[in-house]
């Protein structure tokens, strides 16, 4: 006997009517944003990931050689796809370019919690503007989606590169020693970081007055000098829009770090703290990509969604999707009925309406127990004795109410 390979899943009929209610919920509030839907190959020739990223993601991924010995790879994830895509064919598009994707990517690693090695992402890009007021909708967005599909409890933080090079400079910390800082800063590891600054020459002043602005969430508290002036007021504008005209809770963390060596300015990250530690739902910023990829230069930003993980966070925090119902489940009463059963389930079906029939001939106990199963709403039992009256008889399967029905009038339902 098989089994799926590790790190991914089958989902059964109750699995995927979950799945495709949150994938519609993501979809609709991309497009009330604006965004329009686009689609990449499931692999891509494995520079286009090597390219963002670097060599050291090749162990995470699912590379080959096709039969033409070009190096290929399944995507890992969807904004260098999604890039790639932009340079090749739609730069010349009007701006802002507004792209969203809901997408399977793969990834090698160790499966987990929440984590798999298949896995769907959801996500989009903003090409062609990068105003405070944009990035404050585009953070809105990611925001709302994870509302919108059920989540109450979300925490969102938002950082600035440049502002936290802007303090590496000020404090002398080279670039390799930066290599070092980074993940201490990742991690929060503060008491790490302390030493490692203390190893490296940083006063003890100096390091304190660094840990305590890491640590800050308020903004209006934050120091302003010279070389920041410009992107802190661009950073105030940012929350301004979301408090203010979104109604958004947010709190500053200049400890985000993600992709420094290709995020640039504004980052941000959403939590579902009932998750613990594998507890980021969502990601994104500014970066540039653009001209790495050939392209010409554009302000652009983006985010990507743990699809997978949202859904384990609406559920934990005791969310229960909607069930997938059928409206009609027919049950011919005798073989005799059958392509009866089916007329009217034709009739039905053309008024757009879920329906189904009894294709097993069982007896009416076995098919009404069948109906509750597949969570009908109401059944059809069709016998000699409707026939005779040309109806049916309607049962509704919560109230357990009988009605007769003629069949004309089933075309008014």
């Amino acid at each position: 006997m098989f089994e799926a390979p590790r790190g991914t899943r089958d989902f059964p009929p109750w699995e995927m009517d979950k799945r495709r209610y949150v994938e519609d919920k993501i979809r609709n509030t991309f497009k009330i944003y604006g965004y329009r839907e686009i689609q990449t190959p499931t692999f891509e020739h494995l520079q286009v990931f090597t390219l963002k990223s670097g060599d050291a993601i090749i162990d995470e991924i699912y590379s080959f050689k096709d039969k033409g010995g070009r190096d290929l790879a399944l995507r890992p994830e969807l904004t260098a796809p999604v890039i790639r895509f932009y340079v090749e064919k739609l730069q010349m598009e009007p701006k802002p370019l507004k792209l969203f994707y809901i997408g399977n990517c793969f990834r090698y690693d160790r499966p987990q919690k929440g984590r798999y090695r298949e896995f769907t992402q959801a996500g989009c890009e903003l090409i062609g503007v990068d105003t405070p007021e944009a990035i404050a909708e585009l953070i809105a967005l990611a925001y709302n989606i994870l509302r919108n599909i059920g989540l109450k409890n979300v925490d969102l933080h938002i950082g600035d590169l440049t502002i936290l090079s802007t303090l590496f400079k000020k404090l002398g910390i080279s670039d390799e020693n930066k290599k070092e800082i980074i993940p201490l800063i990742d991690k929060e590891k503060f008491d790490e970081l302390y030493l490692f600054m203390q190893n490296i020459g940083v006063s003890k002043d100096e390091i304190e007055w660094f840990l305590d602005v890491l640590k800050m969430d308020d903004i209006s508290k934050l120091p302003v000098s010279d070389e920041i002036e410009e992107e802190v007021e661009r950073l105030k504008d940012v929350f301004g829009f979301l408090r203010d005209i979104y109604s958004i809770d947010c709190k500053m963390k200049l400890s985000i770090v993600r992709g420094l060596d290709y995020y640039k300015d504004i980052v941000f990250e959403i939590e579902a703290p009932i998750l613990g530690a594998e507890k980021q739902l969502c990601g994104g910023g500014i970066y540039e990509l653009i001209p790495l990829f050939g392209g010409r230069e554009a302000p652009s930003a983006g985010f990507a969604i743990g699809f997978d993980r949202a859904i384990l966070a609406a559920e934990t925090e005791g969310y229960r999707f909607p069930i997938s119902t059928i409206d009609y489940y027919i049950i011919p009463l005798s073989t005799s009925l059958i392509s009866k059963s089916i007329e009217i389930a034709q009739i039905l079906r053309n008024k757009g309406l879920l329906v189904d029939v009894d294709l097993m001939r069982r007896g009416i106990g076995k098919a009404l127990k069948y109906a509750g199963s597949i969570n009908a709403k109401q059944t059809i039992l069709l016998g000699p004795d409707e026939l005779d009256k040309n109806a049916v008889t309607i049962r509704d399967m919560v109230t357990g109410e009988q009605k007769l029905v003629l069949i004309e009038e089933l075309k008014n339902l």
